[in-house]
């Protein structure tokens, strides 16, 4: 019977914490900024992504406008190999430079740089796949670092 209550508890503590996602679309809103338009420069998949999590910036238009350039690079080192020289562990790391234009203005310039350590796969297939998802979710994360500085940007 303690058991059920403290379950009981818990869970209308839990669910009714109010939590939301910072970067939610419903959030977008409380953002005060809208871009004009953005260039891309750079890896494609990364870039795709990027546009894709900013099509809600775009479209609501809001007091300060930006225009942005954004160029990303993505590069994949050998970190160890084994006896035979294959590799066993990669470092897979992305770096976007980002400029900022309001009203035709420069007004910041930035470098996001973020990085992920992995073990080789046997199944190269695999390897690629599994790479080509690490590169979206740190694109994804470098996208949220974005947001956060666009708005904070006076």
């Amino acid at each position: 019977m303690l058991k059920r209550s403290l379950i009981v508890l818990i869970f209308l503590f839990v669910t009714s914490c109010g939590y939301e996602s910072i970067y939610s679309k419903k959030n977008s809103i409380n953002y005060n900024f809208s871009i004009s338009s953005i260039n891309f420069e750079g890896d494609r998949d990364i870039n795709l992504k990027i546009k894709q999590k900013f099509n809600n910036y775009i479209l609501n238009k809001k007091d300060k406008e930006f225009k942005i350039n954004i160029k990303s690079v993505s590069e994949k080192l050998i970190l160890a190999k084994d006896l035979s020289g294959d590799p066993t562990s990669f470092k897979n790391t992305t770096t976007t430079y980002v400029e900022v234009f309001a009203k035709n203005n420069l007004k910041s310039t930035f470098k996001i740089k973020k990085s992920v350590k992995y073990n080789n796969i046997s199944n190269k297939f695999e390897l690629k796949n599994f790479e080509k998802e690490l590169k979206i979710n740190l694109a994804e994360t470098i996208t949220d670092e974005l947001i956060f500085k666009l708005s904070n940007i006076q």
